[in-house]
């Protein structure tokens, strides 16, 4: 089988498999969202929004699936609590998934313009290739490409739920940001495929192959 065929596969695969848990990982802001819209009481929607975050945990667990993202998201989730409990304003508790998307639009156009695209880094995660990728002129433009679609996403979700935010208006906060992990992960697909339109048919010469030992990257077209 073509390494780089098999390489591709893993990814597209391990984004699907992202999408699908996004659906899950939403789980503690909507019931966040749906018990503080029916109850307008804090304390009863932040318990929620934690059992239902530890309950993920233990789902991904059982599961025999990586808990690193799910247990993040917890961290998060308390993060916000304790900021909302503390203030008795329930839209800080979004305040941690706003920091994040302001901290990825500003870190992510710097990390494009210095030619260390993250959705490179994440592929090269994945697949065990790491940075190898940029030793392909071809590669590390289709990955800017791509991952301009992630970075819109993030800016997208920033700029509908700022003015949420700063008006005060929790519920309709809360029903944008559980849509925000389903909209990352098919912006993640979505510039997946983009990645692979501009990459096409090439295939990485000699001078891009890390060593003769390493397979040599094949890319084809969907």
């Amino acid at each position: 089988m073509d390494p780089g065929a098999h390489r591709e596969d893993v990814t597209a695969t391990a984004v699907r498999r992202r999408l699908l848990r996004a659906v899950i990982d939403v789980a503690p802001v909507f019931g966040f969202t749906v018990s503080f819209a029916v109850t307008h009481r804090l304390a009863v929607a932040l318990a929620l929004a934690i059992a239902a975050g530890a309950a993920v945990c233990v789902y991904r667990l059982v599961r025999g699936e990586p808990i690193r993202r799910p247990l993040a998201a917890l961290g998060l989730i308390c993060v916000g609590g304790v900021l909302a409990a503390r203030t008795g304003q329930a839209t800080n508790f979004f305040l941690p998934s706003l920091v994040v998307h302001c901290v990825t639009g500003v870190v992510t156009p710097v990390l494009l313009v210095l030619g260390w695209p993250p959705m490179g880094l994440l592929v090269g995660a994945v697949t065990g290739e790491r940075t190898r990728w940029r030793r392909c002129q071809v590669r590390r433009r289709a990955f800017t490409k791509g991952n301009l679609v992630i970075l819109a996403g993030h800016l997208v979700m920033l700029a509908i739920q700022l003015p949420l935010f700063f008006s005060g208006q929790t519920v309709a906060l809360g029903s944008v940001d559980v849509l925000g992990p389903i909209v990352l992960a098919l912006a993640a697909l979505w510039g997946w495929r983009i990645y692979r339109r501009a990459v096409g048919t090439h295939r990485c010469t000699a001078h891009d192959r890390p060593s003769a030992e390493i397979s040599p990257c094949v890319e084809r077209a969907s």
